[in-house]
């Protein structure tokens, strides 16, 4: 709604029952996890990844879930968790390097 819309901070914190500055931090830090770019190459490069790869880094680097929260809500064990996001770290960091070279 913020995006789209252009309501206000006042207007979606009034509809979401919270403060102003509960939705000012919510969305700065959403905006920041977008521009933050792993989840963009991830997309770039969603032929090397599952989709339950696919899946954990959404969760992981959209939602801002730990990875604990990540495990318990996919039904995996915290360290096929863990072992996905370091994948897919080390696949945005080889994408990263190849950009800038």
């Amino acid at each position: 709604m913020y995006l789209e819309n252009g309501n206000s901070f006042r207007q979606l914190a009034r509809l979401a029952g919270v403060s102003e500055a509960n939705i000012a931090r919510r969305i700065r830090r959403l905006i920041d996890r977008l521009t933050g770019g792993q989840y963009v190459m991830c997309l770039r490069n969603r032929q090397n990844l599952t989709r339950t790869e696919l899946l954990v880094a959404r969760d992981h680097f959209i939602r801002g879930w730990p990875l604990r929260k990540i495990a318990a809500t996919h039904n995996y064990t915290f360290y096929q968790v863990r072992k996905i996001v370091k994948k897919v770290e080390r696949l945005a960091q080889i994408a990263d390097n190849a950009r800038t070279k």
